[in-house]
This record gives C-alpha cells, structure tokens and sequence, in this order.
C-alpha cells in the first residue's frame, strides 16, 4: 500500500473512476419535422431538411444501417461517399455524425472532436443529432484529456439545448476531478445522483474520491456507507470502502468489514487475499497492533494452502512482511525462505540474514547472506556491510574487515565501511 492515502486511493478507484461513457446512437433519417424529442426549448433555429435525393437517402441509409449492424468499415466507407457526392447538407451533417460517433467509438478521441466539429459548423441537421453531437464532443474532450474544453462545451450545450440531465452533471463532475476543482466535482455529483435513482456505480465513486482529496474523509465515509448497504457482497465497493476506511482511521469498520467479507465468501480469489493482507498489515502498522497483521497473515496462508493464491516470489514475501509487522520472526524466516528461491535476485536473502543476526545466528546468517550475495543484489554495499557485520559478531574480524573493503568500492556504503574499517584499525 501506498505510505501517501491520497496517491493510495486515487490508484484503489481508478477501475471505477476510468472514463466511461456511451455515444448517442445515431439518428434515423428523418421522414417528417417532428423528429425533435429531447430539445424542445432549445434556442437554435432548426434549419430546413433539404434532403430530397432518393439516391443520396439510400447512401445514408446504408451507412445507418451499416453502423447499426456493427460493420463499422462499410459505414465509413458509404458515409464517406455521401460527403463527397451529396449536395445535401442535411445528409452530409448525418454522416458526419456517423463518421464521428465510430472514431469515438475507436478512441480516437482527437478525430472524433474534429469531426463534430465539422458537424456543428455545417449546422444542418436536426436539434436531437445537433445538440446530441455537441454533449459527445464533449465526451470526447474528456476522452483527450482536454477536461476545460469538456466543460466549456457543456456549458454551451446546456445554454443553447436548454436540457439538464444526471448524465451530463456526470460528466462534468468527472471533468472536475480531473481538474481537482473537488468541491466543484462534488456539487456536480451530487446533482446527478440527485436527479435519477439509479446512478451509476462509478458517480458514487468519483463523489466520494472528490471528497477524500479534499480532505472530507468523514463525507467519504458516508457514501461508501451508502454504497455498501445496498450492494453488500460487491468486492470492487468493498474494496473501495477498505480504502476510505483507513484513510478515514476508522480502522474498527475496515477490520469489520474485512471479518465480514471473510464470513460471507467473497475473498476467493488470488487478488482477494493479497488486498485483504495488505489491508490488515497497513491497519496493524498504522494502530500498532500487531496482533492485526497475524490474522492477515494467517488469511494469506489459508489463501496458499487452498491453492487460491500462487507461491511467488512477491506473495511469500508479503507473507514474511506480514509476519514481521506481527512480530512472528521464525515464521517470517520461513516465508522469505520460501520467496527466496523463486525470486530473480537475493535480496531476499539479506533481508533473513537481518533476522537471523539480530537472533545473533551469525553462522547462518552469514551463509545466507553469502549465497544471496552470490545471486545478485539490488544494494551490493549494504549486503558486504551486513556481511562485515556478522563476521565481527562471529568474532572474525579479518573476514570483517574484508568484506568491508568490498563494501568502501561502493558509493551507497562507502561512507559507513570506512568508518567500520577504522574502529578495526585500517585497511591493513
């Protein structure tokens, strides 16, 4: 877990919070002028339907029909062709849309933005494809990263369209997360939650990120909370909740949580026991109860035992640290032995030859440091200097003094062997 919550929590919701948002399908051709249903008080003037080419009507039905099947390359290609051919701005302005819509579709945000753009400037076509073409680009300005653009455009939409919807206060709460407007981010999601009832999992989630980063930790709780009352056995939710629980220090409802999450079968699976030992090592270390971090510990190793969690290099070692933020010695030993092996480096071989020395083991700490010394190490200098260590501990102090020697070749270590080596009387 991350030492920074605010960093902690931001990566915990980023499933959730990732963007995510559909594109208005795209409109029929339009057989009479009371097509317009969801703008009836916009502003603009709808400008007059000059569509009166059967050949040019078939071409663009072929392109809706196309994108309605799901062959996306047909549609390009026959609303392309409508374009370049048509007189008829109407019909250019729909397969505009239908050329924009698959490039958002596509994730090229930045061609879908042009593309409407197109669209709009032509100003052709019907108040729904219109003002629908206009709240997408503004999705798509999201998509690119382009947050005060989304915004801007949101604005002018609900100006000119005259329409208010959850979806697009949604959206620009999501707009100012990503900004860090947090108190903007959560006026605009509380209005969207406000205005359906049934809001997407992800606005409760951006809600309740937009108040942990500012600091409303107590707020965050609350929806969470919410959250969890009505979908209980949800583990993304209860996850999520595990986050601002610790960040909130309301340890007493993460470890309840955590209890009950166990009870009711929803830690199964690999990544379950990993989060919830995590979670329980964190808590133990931030409330100093040790006691905490051996039931972590104890739920990862059922976790091994059943065959969930896979004996990695990386698991065993959380095992070790749970262990020892337990203050269970022998059997973090035993962990990190088992990591060892199935590891890349021996890193994990220093840090048993720190256990194993501080229980004055120098015989077999040293042979375990020597055979991870042997394998590589991320800190060369800071293993030679345990090394010296330990041989002074074992009494063999010209051992010690070479190991120091190697360690002084070391920029990270050099200060300290130099020092070691002078209380032995030199290097000589």
């Amino acid at each position: 877990m991350s030492k920074n919550p605010k960093q902690f929590i931001r990566a915990a919701l980023s499933v959730l919070l990732a963007f995510a948002i559909g594109v208005a399908g795209v409109a029929a051709v339009a057989k009479d002028k009371k097509e317009e249903t969801r703008y009836p008080d916009a502003i603009r003037h709808v400008p007059k339907n000059d569509l009166t080419s059967s050949s040019d009507q078939k071409m663009l039905q072929s392109a809706i029909d196309a994108v309605n099947n799901g062959d996306d390359a047909k549609a390009q290609q026959e609303a392309q062709k409508v374009i370049d051919s048509s007189h008829s701005k109407y019909a250019k302005g729909i397969a505009l849309q239908v050329l924009a819509n698959i490039k958002f579709n596509a994730q090229d945000y930045k061609g879908a933005i042009a593309t409407y753009k197109q669209l709009l400037d032509l100003n052709s076509v019907s108040n729904d494809t219109y003002f629908d073409s206009m709240y997408n680009m503004a999705a798509a300005y999201i998509g690119d990263g382009q947050y005060q653009a989304a915004l801007d455009e949101l604005k002018i939409w609900r100006e000119q369209g005259k329409r208010e919807t959850a979806d697009s206060y949604a959206l620009e709460g999501n707009a100012d997360y990503r900004l860090q407007k947090y108190p903007d981010a959560i006026a605009a999601m509380k209005k969207a939650i406000s205005m359906t009832d049934k809001p997407k999992e992800s606005w409760n989630s951006i809600l309740m990120a937009s108040y942990s980063e500012s600091g409303q930790s107590g707020q965050a709780s609350s929806v969470i909370d919410d959250q969890l009352a009505k979908d209980p056995t949800n583990k993304a939710l209860a996850h999520n909740a595990l986050v601002v629980y610790t960040q909130a220090n309301q340890s007493d409802k993460a470890l309840a949580l955590l209890e009950r999450e166990q009870k009711t079968g929803m830690i199964t699976a690999e990544d379950d026991y990993i989060s919830a030992a995590k979670f329980y090592a964190s808590i133990a270390q931030n409330e100093a109860k040790p006691e905490v971090a051996l039931r972590g510990a104890q739920l990862l190793q059922q976790g091994f035992d059943k065959g969930a969690v896979k004996a990695s290099a990386e698991n065993y070692k959380l095992l070790g640290d749970a262990y020892m933020i337990a203050q269970k010695e022998d059997l973090a030993l035993t962990a990190y032995a088992k990591a060892s092996p199935l590891a890349n480096n021996g890193d994990l071989d220093y840090l048993r030859a720190q256990i194993l020395g501080s229980q004055t083991e120098w015989v077999q700490a040293r042979n375990v440091l020597q055979k991870g010394i042997a394998r590589g190490m991320t800190h060369m200098g800071k293993a030679y200097l345990l090394l010296g260590k330990l041989d002074l501990g074992n009494k063999d102090k010209a051992a010690a003094k070479a190991a120091f020697l190697k360690a002084e070749q070391e920029a990270e270590s050099r200060d300290e062997a130099q020092a070691q080596l002078a209380k032995l009387g030199g290097k000589k």
